[in-house]
């Protein structure tokens, strides 16, 4: 039986076309398709500024070093999250603070915000759990109290909104990933998009070595071949034959939007008769969240979700969890963080299996997959 994957990407001819286009060209790196990439990103989003980089983990980096974050600060952050988005903090010296969540949507619990802020605080960095955007106006409102920016990791909430707004134009920086699982793909990749110009400036210095170009920042001018180190910066910056295809892709993104949508909707009419069994996800924001994941809850929590999580291996289904908190992983235990600290966080990890979830997915591969469900709680 053909494995069926959890997520996957979804190329067509046009895409590779628009790769093949670009590297015909005499620009492959940081040229015409980088720009246009960030400006349709801009146009899709509504945000002022967009920074493409190699990935969804450069631009949380990058993020956060625009944000001033140093040594010795605190990044408040969700657990529920892949380890990047707490590993950035790391990077700059500061450390990762975390709070608990909302057990139904995934997201940060801005009810846990205030007591979690010190005057080491940075920033908060509400995560947007399987594609639905976490609860913004709260956050941004206690930041704001503090004089905190708010980073949103947008990782899987490409194309979502928030109270009508779209994601990528409402926090101070939104974060995406362009990883093959994500809504788009440039095979690797990411951004940053905002609308503060000041932001806007040292990411683009952050994603190219620190170096800037612009005589009205430089220090000196020796001439048009003049260039300056400000800030020590990375090589981060994406190819335009990846730009070319992100272009390419996002031009499909409400195609895939509509898909995932569609797909969750069918999701949650099937398995409604295993209510005694499993949780689902809330559907009320079905067509506000982008449906990243499609991620249920075994109630009688690890060991049965682990024996379903085997049953639908044995069945060539790919499946996956979302996500072991961050705190848990080996190399954060031995800097002093204890489990119990996110109580929420920890009984949702000890329950939850995403299933297959992708534009390409047929309704017999769901079918498949709800098939396997069934069989397994009613004992076949």
């Amino acid at each position: 039986m053909e494995h069926l994957p959890y997520g996957t990407q979804w190329l067509d001819e046009e895409d590779i076309q628009a790769l093949v286009e670009t590297a015909r060209s005499p620009r492959i790196t940081s040229g015409p398709k980088t720009k246009e990439f960030e400006q349709r990103l801009c146009e899709r989003t509504g945000a002022k500024f967009a920074v493409v980089m190699n990935s969804g983990t450069s631009a949380l980096h990058g993020s956060y070093f625009a944000a001033g974050v140093r040594p010795g600060d605190e990044v408040i952050t969700s657990p529920m999250t892949f380890a990047a988005t707490a590993n950035a903090a790391l990077y700059l010296g500061a450390r990762p603070v975390f709070t608990d969540i909302h057990y139904i949507s995934g997201n940060m619990n801005p009810n846990l915000l205030d007591k979690a802020i010190t005057n080491k605080t940075r920033a908060i960095v509400p995560v947007d759990y399987a594609g639905r955007p976490a609860d913004l106006e709260p956050i941004i409102e206690l930041a704001r109290n503090y004089g905190l920016p708010v980073i949103e990791d947008a990782a899987h909430s490409l194309g979502a909104t928030y109270k009508g707004k779209a994601v990528g134009a409402i926090a101070d920086m939104t974060i995406l990933s362009f990883h093959p699982v994500k809504h788009i793909t440039t095979g690797e990749g990411g951004a940053v998009l905002t609308d503060n110009e000041h932001f806007y400036r040292k990411l683009l210095a952050f994603r190219s070595h620190g170096i800037v170009k612009d005589p009205a920042v430089m220090t000196e001018n020796h001439g048009p071949w003049y260039y300056e180190m400000h800030s020590l910066g990375y090589n981060y910056r994406m190819t335009d034959l990846q730009c070319a295809l992100g272009i390419s892709q996002l031009g499909k993104l409400d195609s895939f939007l509509d898909k995932r949508r569609a797909l969750a909707r069918e999701y949650h009419q099937q398995l409604s008769m295993l209510r005694d069994f499993i949780d689902l996800p809330d559907m009320s924001q079905l067509s506000a969240s982008s449906w990243h994941l499609f991620v249920i809850k075994v109630k009688k929590g690890a060991r049965e979700r682990k024996r379903l999580f085997e049953a639908l291996q044995a069945e060539r289904i790919g499946v996956q969890v979302h996500y072991i908190p961050v705190y848990w992983h080996p190399f954060y235990r031995h800097m002093n963080y204890q489990k119990g600290i996110c109580p929420v966080a920890e009984a949702l990890y000890e329950r939850a299996i995403s299933l297959p979830l992708f534009p390409k997915m047929t309704a017999r591969d769901l079918e498949r997959v709800v098939s396997v469900l069934v069989n397994f709680f009613s004992g076949g």
